[in-house]
């Protein structure tokens, strides 16, 4: 195989955003410690597998982040931009439209997540048919504005954006195509989920889909149901439970769709055995420049494990925008991807002094 290119960032005084988010936001509803279907109360946050990556990256690691999306104007709409601002990450790049009073025909997405205990696994129930954003089409941001005259350093989207309808995958490519014509870093994560697709064609047109993104993206995360599902490469002996395996076995797999797709620069996946809903070993592999970068997998106790690998991933892209060496941006994903995981919500609370305390392997030993 040959060597993988290395990533080439534009220059930050050159651009008004670090990192821009293209993906859907939805308004979650968390029960808490009860059930979806007993609970009387739910707690509102915002989330989405794109957003949280630009919240945390704005959050934690202090960099000029927006999330390109669109909100039904209504008081849903005002609920999530006013989360967002929360968040410190840019909003000018939304895109409003008109509601029509009951959702006929555009409306905000709801996403109903209890968070899972020991033997109880963690459930996810949304309700994000005919968004906003999901109507959405390539004319109807100004990809030019974005990338080039304002300029933006990375892109990054997913596979749950483009899964959305039948033309968000167009949307997608539109702001690939722009970002790498301004010279911009694309990132996507794969993030297949099997509910959005089953009824547009379920793995086939996953894989159809995906692998005409990711022919044009640079850098790409997944795991290895994703790299599976949505890309035909698998580790060999995987089971639904996913048994813990070799390093060299995900290395392999790596290696096997960077074979297929010379454009990518980075290559990156989590490593998750879930003994429980709340006792899960955590760790990571990167594939750059033709060598792998490696975090072993170590045990971590959860509260709330969406929005880890969100979380991850804006560590690791924190770590090249910030300049450090691979293995430092890996370690940092797995870092942050933990501490996310460690609180309620989709989206990160951790500090960036809390990320390197644990970096260091610091003991979670009270601060006062």
């Amino acid at each position: 195989m040959a060597a993988m290119d290395p990533i080439q960032l534009k220059a930050a005084d050159r651009c008004r955003w670090d990192c821009v988010s293209l993906g859907e936001v939805m308004l979650r509803l968390d029960p808490g410690e009860e059930r979806i279907h007993t609970a009387r109360n739910f707690r509102a946050w915002e989330g989405g597998g794109e957003y949280n990556v630009a919240r945390g990256l704005r959050r934690c690691f202090g960099l000029r982040t927006a999330i390109v999306t669109a909100f039904a104007r209504n008081s849903i709409g005002q609920l999530l931009e006013d989360l967002i601002l929360q968040g410190g990450v840019d909003t000018s790049l939304v895109r409003w439209v008109a509601y029509d009073g009951i959702g006929r025909t555009v409306r905000n997405g709801l996403n109903f997540t209890e968070r899972g205990f020991g033997v109880r696994a963690a459930v996810g129930c949304s309700d994000r048919g005919h968004t906003a954003i999901a109507n959405c089409q390539p004319g109807d941001f100004d990809w030019q504005s974005i990338f080039a005259t304002n300029g933006t350093r990375w892109l990054h989207t997913g596979g749950i954006f483009a899964a959305l309808s039948s033309s968000s995958a167009a949307v997608a490519k539109a702001a690939i195509a722009a970002a790498r014509t301004s010279g911009a870093t694309v990132s996507y994560d794969l993030n297949y989920r099997e509910s959005l697709w089953k009824g547009i064609g379920g793995k086939a047109q996953a894989q159809e889909v995906n692998r005409d993104i990711v022919s044009s993206v640079d850098v790409l995360f997944g795991n290895e149901e994703d790299f599976s599902a949505t890309l035909g490469v698998a580790i060999e002996g995987v089971s639904h439970d996913f048994n813990v395996l070799p390093i060299a076995s995900y290395e392999a797999m790596l290696r096997s769709v960077a074979a297929l797709y010379p454009n990518l620069k980075l290559i990156a996946t989590t490593l998750r055995t879930a003994h429980t809903a709340t006792k899960n070993d955590w760790g990571a592999i990167a594939l750059y420049q033709g060598k792998s970068f490696v975090v072993e997998q170590r045990p971590l106790e959860i509260l709330d494990r969406v929005g880890g690998g969100d979380s991850f991933a804006s560590g690791l892209i924190y770590g090249f925008l910030a300049g450090k060496d691979p293995l430092w941006a890996v370690q940092c994903g797995v870092a942050h991807g933990a501490l996310a995981m460690t609180t309620p919500g989709d989206t990160s609370m951790a500090t960036l002094s809390e990320v390197e305390a644990v970096m260091r392997g610091g003991a979670a030993r009270i601060s006062r």
